[in-house]
């Protein structure tokens, strides 16, 4: 008997993450011989050491010691609440900060996997729902799912959850869960018009009438709305996550500056910036394309509501980056791209292989180059 589509992603999964680890394991063993002394280190070590990097080092800081604000330089409030309570309440079983950063991420975005999966089977055939399977557990920055000490597993489990919740028709759990996903992320407007839209159109479907209740959505903004009173509160600047990216460093005040990639074009076309900056900006900014260029196939196939949460999780961010760094990384949180892919290709079996295939390289060496402290996404 064949195994069914989420088994299978499951398999998968297992092993990429099992892969994608040694990978990161390796690199940190690289990086750290090379640049530090390792003589006390275990090899075990070097996994851990290999998810840590970049953005994890504000994750620790806010699990240990909470919040901090200061105007005009950087500062830990620009990084949304869930995620670093989530490691705290980890901490308790006795784990490291560490440990249970990258212990939330492994069983979050291996569920996220598994349940994006059953979500497709909601929406389309079984080969495909599959197909989108591998092709969103198979993507080269899902490995941030698998272990990296960041945000993103998290949101993607209770994002995709909530959408799940929706198609069984269990509204208020999809609500109450989506309201959890919106403070992990700020990206509380996708989530909220994407879930209002699906659940209008889900009504209109079946034939049945709107009513106040199908409005419910509309609170899913309360985890967001929750850390902007809680900045208010705390500091007296209920928008500081927006101010702090103004920063020295950070350098993302919006504005057109911001809005029209001044900061990626001067790079990109400076003739003495190193090409392997250049390869990364282009490689995040067409990738940020293609997400939205698929915005209308997933309106075809897949509807208005998922048509109106992708382009607002990818458009959202992409506005607000001076340069589409990071962007390859959010588009996970695009989840119905994935379906919307595997279905356009559906009857191009070996395009489907091919872009696997080429995925799952990327997916390992990305993995490696987070481990040598390589600024990839």
């Amino acid at each position: 008997m064949a195994r069914s589509a989420p088994r299978t992603v499951a398999l998968v999964v297992l092993l990429a993450i099992v892969v994608c680890g040694a990978a990161a394991s390796l690199g940190a063993w690289r990086f750290y011989r090379k640049h530090h002394d390792t003589s006390g280190l275990h090899l075990g070590d070097y996994y851990s050491m290999g998810w840590v990097g970049f953005d994890s080092g504000w994750y620790k800081s806010i699990a240990e010691e909470g919040y901090f604000y200061t105007p005009g330089k950087q500062s830990s409030v620009a990084f949304f609440p869930l995620y670093p309570l989530a490691i705290r309440g980890v901490m308790q079983t006795g784990l490291s900060v560490y440990g249970a950063g990258i212990l939330v991420t492994l069983l979050c975005g291996s569920l996220a996997m598994v349940l994006f999966t059953l979500w497709a089977r909601t929406r389309a055939d079984e080969v495909s729902a599959l197909q989108a399977g591998l092709l969103i557990a198979l993507y080269p920055f899902t490995f941030y799912l698998y272990g990296v000490m960041y945000s993103d597993a998290l949101f993607v489990l209770l994002v995709v959850s909530a959408f799940l919740l929706l198609e069984k028709g269990y509204l208020l759990p999809a609500v109450l869960v989506a309201a959890i996903s919106t403070a992990a992320r700020p990206v509380a407007p996708a989530v909220v018009v994407g879930l209002l839209v699906r659940r209008l159109e889900w009504k209109r479907e079946r034939g049945e009438r709107w009513s106040p209740w199908d409005f419910l959505p509309v609170f899913s903004a309360l985890g967001f709305v929750s850390y902007i009173l809680f900045l208010k509160e705390s500091f007296g600047a209920p928008f500081a996550f927006v101010e702090t990216q103004g920063s020295p460093g950070w350098d993302q005040s919006p504005g057109p500056h911001t809005w029209f990639k001044v900061t990626w074009f001067q790079t990109v076309f400076d003739p003495g910036q190193s090409w392997e900056v250049k390869g990364r900006l282009i490689t995040h900014a067409l990738l940020t394309l293609t997400g939205l260029a698929l915005v209308i196939p997933t309106f075809k196939r897949l509807g208005w509501g998922y048509a109106a949460f992708t382009l607002a999780v990818v458009g959202m961010p992409a506005l607000s980056t001076k340069d589409f760094m990071g962007m390859a990384r959010y588009l996970i949180s695009a989840f119905p791209l994935f379906l919307t892919l595997a279905l356009l290709l559906k009857e191009r079996p070996r395009l489907l292989r091919g872009i696997m295939a080429v995925s799952a390289v990327g997916l390992v060496f990305l993995s490696w180059c987070f481990g040598r402290e390589i600024y990839v996404s």
